[in-house]
């Protein structure tokens, strides 16, 4: 455990903030008491097709279109 007064900790914060990122608990003292401890915010991993089951299904651009609407696409009315 690395503890550290108030004002190493503004002249260090970068270091700390590494110290702490790899694993080492670091705390941060007023005087000699203990007041904060410095810890990583854990992250979450990125899921791909998070709302995969909510959406539905979209539209298959490989069929092909109603005679109705390829006449539209194709110049006719």
């Amino acid at each position: 455990m690395k503890q550290v007064t108030i004002h190493a900790a503004k002249t260090h914060l970068s270091k700390l903030i590494e110290a702490a990122l790899a694993g080492e608990e670091v705390v941060i003292a007023k005087g000699h008491k203990p007041v904060v401890r410095l810890v990583p915010i854990a992250r979450q991993p990125f899921k791909i097709g998070l709302l995969k089951d909510e959406l539905g299904r979209g539209p298959d651009f490989f069929e092909p279109l109603p005679d109705d609407e390829l006449g539209f696409w194709e110049g006719g009315q």
